[in-house]
């Protein structure tokens, strides 16, 4: 198993940040369009337009064929959210990562790096509504170099950032698809303190939430 490195990023790890935070959320693309049929207003809206079609035409073609186009509709409606947020995050953060952490105080960006490849990003800085914390961004670990403990040492980076600059806890969001990440900060202490929808229209169809994880320092300083 190939070792790794983490560093503090450099002006010329920018493409590479921006390929893998791109790949890493338009890998959740597919598990949101699930989420989304399994839904109990989308399977009514589906079974209504079934059900009225199929009584009005008497034929299964029709109903068949616009069920069909209302799920390829609905999944274009995920791939416009993720592509919005994608784009927004890259044309702010992401855009001038030096500028927005670290040449501002108390934030730092980080990249884990295997034979000079950058496979995997994390950035804190200031939570905007918690003073005495600071919050988790940009969490992405390349896909092919999963299950190697980077996401851990990564988010160890930040915890120790955070404890050394004197800050009572970390805060982060992650969505209600991404399972794998909500494994991985409970498994490394964080408790989901709210959940709540996206307030975006197309979140709201497709009751996309999001959810709140804390870590405190002093608690877990305590169990240590």
């Amino acid at each position: 198993m190939a070792s790794f490195q983490i560093r503090k990023y450099r002006d010329e790890d920018s493409e590479a940040v921006r390929d893998t935070f791109t790949m890493g959320m338009s890998e959740h693309v597919p598990s949101s369009f699930m989420h989304m049929l399994k839904q109990p207003l989308t399977q009514m809206v589906l079974m209504c337009l079934f059900c009225a079609l199929i009584t009005s035409s008497k034929s299964f073609l029709l109903p068949i064929l616009a069920v069909t186009l209302v799920l390829a509709g609905a999944r274009q409606l995920v791939v416009y959210m993720f592509n919005k947020y994608i784009d927004t995050s890259l044309s702010k953060d992401l855009n001038n990562i030096s500028e927005t952490y670290l040449k501002q105080k108390d934030s730092c960006f980080w990249v884990a790096e295997v034979d000079g490849v950058v496979v995997g990003t994390v950035a804190c800085l200031p939570a905007e509504n918690a003073p005495a914390c600071l919050e988790l961004k940009r969490m992405s670990v390349c896909r092919s170099h999963r299950r190697m403990g980077i996401a851990k040492a990564l988010c160890r980076t930040v915890t120790e950032f955070t404890r050394e600059r004197g800050f009572a806890a970390v805060l982060l969001f992650t969505s209600v698809v991404q399972t794998d990440a909500q494994k991985l900060y409970e498994d490394m202490g964080y408790k989901k303190i709210r959940e709540f929808v996206v307030p975006e229209l197309a979140a709201k169809i497709m009751n996309f939430t999001l959810m709140e994880y804390r870590l405190d320092l002093q608690r877990e300083g305590k169990s240590e």
